[in-house]
């Protein structure tokens, strides 16, 4: 594998610093500058696609078309969808009409944050870094990158490209590990970003709560899979060893287990065997379908997640360490305790978990923390809505797995355990932009209306104030009690005075002679 130069520790808050007085110098705020780095963000990958793959194939021993797949193609929808909506997203937007404060102007104008620190794992490194990094642009803010240490090749290539693409004061790269990440997070940022486990996750957060710093979080989970015994079995089982052996299962929205009914358990599982086959005609080992783990460590983890689980391996269980290799591996009759229900496995391994019905799959989900996704194998509107109306999770999927990430103005996100906030599209501009309200209220409505505010008080000027109240929505089981009528009177009085007013100050003003 290639080998990564660190950042050095004292070089950290040098990048930090010219980051912050490039985004104070103002330049963020055209809408054409924005355009003109999201386009750039493109064709740094489109430019260099020959060199991501070889970069990937090092690290990951990535399949090319995997790269184009779920990499390019979904960061080339984020461009093209930023690009086109970044004007629009950025408008300043008016409020719901509301005669009590129409003649104020009030408005939602959404400005970037500041510097936001962006900090992406290793499994699918060009769309989980460049993605937010688009919606960072997008929102007007600078942003630092901290892509993964353990794919050395991407991240050395990144670091490269960025400057030459991208404004080199207002975006940077860090590379390192520990140390490095560690001096990044003693720092004030503006928002963080991070995708990666929940242990780190948390490290994170308790480092931003320090600068009462925003977070988004995106930590995957153990995704469960519910399968109506009714269903296409053969789409189902294709569909489903794709979306866990696809980057050799490090994808954080992989299926991790199966609840599948108990009498419909060997069905599922000759299904699976014929697309196991079907994928991999000369073996996984020999297969240039199938990519490798980052590091013999997690191959060492994952080996031993096998070794110790005591279902019966249905396909697969090999493993080959100091070569990165583990097979795609179904397990079958995987029961609660099971070392394979434990954390996470992010691997090519399935997991069979036997139930009597739709209910106790139910509840075996219920028991757990709620996962980046659910997903539900069935033809039955009734079962979907059953099982999607009683778990929780950041998507629910019917029917397929995976790739609701490359949908465009699809938020991608989790809920508790499994993360908060969004990095993907609208919902990530969001995320990285300060919604700042905004107000203008013209001398004549205090001559007009709002005179009754000012001390002293006066009882006369109280039945002013309940005349701008909200009513109450009816008392359950009541009838309407209102005071609608008496405000918008009230307002209707207001509005015409106001424009009486204001037309008779513009006829006051002195008028140049020509």
């Amino acid at each position: 594998m290639s080998t990564l130069a660190y950042t050095s520790i004292e070089e950290i808050p040098k990048i930090h610093a010219t980051a912050r007085a490039a985004f104070q110098s103002g330049r963020t705020k055209s809408i054409e500058f924005r355009k003109a780095q999201i386009a750039q963000v493109g064709y740094l990958i489109k430019d260099n696609e020959q060199r991501f793959k070889e970069a990937l194939r090092s690290d990951l021993g990535r399949p090319d078309q995997e790269t184009e797949l779920l990499d390019f193609g979904p960061t080339y929808a984020e461009v093209k969808d930023a690009y086109s909506n970044v004007a629009k997203w950025a408008k300043p937007q008016g409020i719901p009409f509301s005669i009590n404060w129409f003649a104020m102007n009030p408005r939602v104008v959404a400005e970037p944050k500041g510097v936001a620190l962006i900090i992406s794992p290793f499994n699918f490194p060009i769309f989980l870094l460049l993605t937010p990094l688009i919606s960072a642009i997008a929102a007007g803010s600078a942003a630092v990158l901290k892509p993964s240490e353990q794919t050395p090749a991407f991240s050395t290539l990144i670091a490269e490209l960025v400057p030459k693409y991208l404004d080199p004061e207002l975006y940077h790269v860090i590379n390192g590990g520990v140390p490095e990440t560690t001096k990044i997070l003693e720092l004030q940022w503006d928002h963080i970003l991070y995708t990666g486990n929940g242990r780190v996750g948390r490290i994170i957060a308790l480092a931003a709560a320090k600068h009462l710093t925003p977070v988004t979080l995106e930590l995957g989970g153990k995704n469960p899979v519910v399968i109506d015994p009714r269903v296409d079995v053969k789409l189902a089982a294709r569909r489903l060893l794709w979306g866990r052996f696809s980057n050799a299962g490090q994808i954080c929205l992989s299926p991790e287990y199966v609840l599948v009914p108990e009498h419909f358990q060997d069905t599922l599982v000759e299904a699976l065997k014929e697309a196991y086959a079907s994928f991999y005609p000369e073996g996984p080992e020999k297969s240039d379908s199938l990519s490798r783990i980052v590091s013999s460590a997690h191959a060492a983890r994952i080996k031993k997640l096998i070794d110790e689980t005591k279902g019966t391996i249905v396909v697969g269980g090999q493993a080959d360490v100091e070569k990165r290799y583990i097979a795609p591996t179904v397990v079958r009759d995987v029961k609660e305790g099971d070392s394979l229900l434990g954390d996470e496995i992010f691997g090519p391994v399935l997991a069979l978990v036997p139930v009597k019905d739709v209910d106790e799959a139910i509840k075996f989900i219920q028991a757990r923390e709620y996962p980046l996704a659910v997903y539900v194998f069935t033809h039955d509107k009734q079962f979907e809505k059953k099982v999607f109306s009683n778990t929780k999770s950041g998507a629910a999927v019917t029917n397929e797995t995976v790739i609701t990430a490359g949908v465009p103005g699809l938020p991608v996100g989790g809920i508790g355990p499994s993360g908060y906030g969004y990095y993907t599209g609208k919902h990530a501009f969001e995320q990285f932009s300060h919604y700042r309200v905004s107000l203008k209220n013209p001398a004549w409505v205090d001559k007009v209306a709002f005179f009754f505010r000012y001390p002293p008080y006066k009882p006369e000027n109280r039945k002013y104030v309940k005349a701008t109240s909200s009513s109450l929505p009816p008392r359950p089981g009541k009838g309407v009690v209102s005071r609608a009528t008496k405000r918008w009177a009230f307002w209707l009085l207001f509005v015409l005075v106001g424009v009486s007013s204001a037309a008779l100050t513009r006829s006051r003003r002195p008028q140049l002679k020509a």
